[in-house]
């Protein structure tokens, strides 16, 4: 067995649930959750003790996989997978307050009820990534010897959860970057198992470009934790990350002032903007787990001429880490039906985040085709 992953922040549940799984053991949290499967706000931990083969070598024996499905039963199934900073908290409906931030879920902005994506009218599955900074199987602080994982093995994290919870076939599996490429992975294994699949600012294979600058990060990760100053590396990483997930236009327009001194040296306003950036990243997350989803990244192969799964696909035209012309061959080589929506936004890769409105018409159309 190669790891058991760590405790991460405390479920969002009620206060009586809340205290009955900080009481009970793991392999008995989905038990727990479980007997609150009228409401709408299920959360657990799967203890899985079938072992998974892992797509690039290696096994584990056994894992966990925490999991939140939100919103009434008999609604439409969305699953929601984000970014390699994504997890089961897709929305939380907590305040956009300083101090309720660390609450917030992940895709906050664009999840909720009347929002683009509505939560009264679809339930929204998510879960903690393997590999990842959850609570689902990955590395702890300081391990450096847990596996390499791929896209495939987490859509297998994915169908081992549907299968447990008893779930139905997903109305769409919503991707947006790292969770497009599981998306991908996801259809091009089980075809049958989800209508169609939502893809955003993700494509078939890792542009070198952005290979490149992702090796950089991870190079500096695991110089700092060599230093024993993994945090450190993860904050100038994520610094470095920042910088190609937005656009040049939103530099352009926000950080154009002059530099200010700062403890003797000039300190710029975009680098100030990229180290808090940094700072608030590193107090949340594991180096080593970045670093394995980071290499996840670009490890990701899928081949789109045994994906028949029907496909949307959405590309922004400023994105830097995933070109416009990969989204468009992608389509064109995509077994099944398949759609590519193009928008332009200045905040780049990280429209997915943010452009609510652009959004809104494609989530309004998909949950609708369930019940039309």
């Amino acid at each position: 067995m190669i790891g058991l992953g760590r405790k991460g922040s405390p479920p969002e549940l009620p206060d009586e649930l809340a205290r009955e799984l900080e009481a009970a053991p793991a392999s008995l949290a989905d038990s727990v959750a479980a007997a609150t499967s009228g409401s709408s706000l299920q959360e657990g931990i799967l203890h899985d003790t079938t072992a998974l083969p892992l797509h690039h070598g290696g096994r584990l024996d056994e894992l966990r996989i925490a999991w939140r499905l939100t919103g009434k039963p008999g609604l439409p199934l969305v699953v929601a997978l984000g970014g390699i900073s994504g997890g089961r908290r897709v929305w939380t409906g907590a305040p956009a307050t300083r101090e309720a931030r660390a609450q917030r879920g992940w895709w906050e902005e664009i999840v909720g009820p009347g929002r683009a994506l509505d939560s009264e009218r679809c339930r929204i599955l998510g879960f903690d990534y393997l590999g990842g900074s959850g609570e689902t199987t990955g590395p702890a602080r300081g391990q450096d010897d847990f596996p390499s994982v791929s896209a495939y093995d987490q859509a297998e994290v994915l169908r081992r959860l549907l299968e447990h919870l008893a779930l139905p076939a997903p109305q769409a599996i919503v991707g947006a970057s790292y969770g497009g490429m599981v998306a991908l992975a996801f259809a091009q294994r089980w075809p049958e198992r989800a209508r169609r699949i939502v893809v955003i600012s993700a494509a078939d294979r890792p542009h070198p470009m952005s290979t490149a600058w992702r090796s950089v990060q991870r190079a500096i990760v695991r110089f700092a934790v060599q230093q024993g100053e993994g945090p450190e590396g993860l904050r100038l990483a994520r610094a470095l990350a920042m910088a190609t997930y937005r656009s040049a236009d939103e530099f352009a327009e926000r950080f154009g002032g002059l530099p200010e001194r700062h403890e003797g040296r000039f300190r710029f306003p975009v680098e100030s903007y990229l180290l808090a950036r940094g700072d608030a990243y590193a107090q949340s997350f594991v180096p080593e787990a970045f670093v394995c989803l980071s290499e996840s990244i670009d490890l990701h192969r899928v081949d789109p001429a045994q994906i028949r799964t029907p496909a949307t696909l959405v590309a922004v035209r400023e994105d830097q880490l995933v070109p416009l012309a990969d989204m468009r061959a992608l389509q064109a080589r995509l077994a099944g039906p398949a759609e590519l929506i193009e928008i332009s936004s200045r905040y780049g890769h990280d429209a997915f985040l943010k452009e609510a409105e652009a959004l809104r018409p494609l989530f309004t159309r998909v949950v609708r085709g369930a019940q039309s």
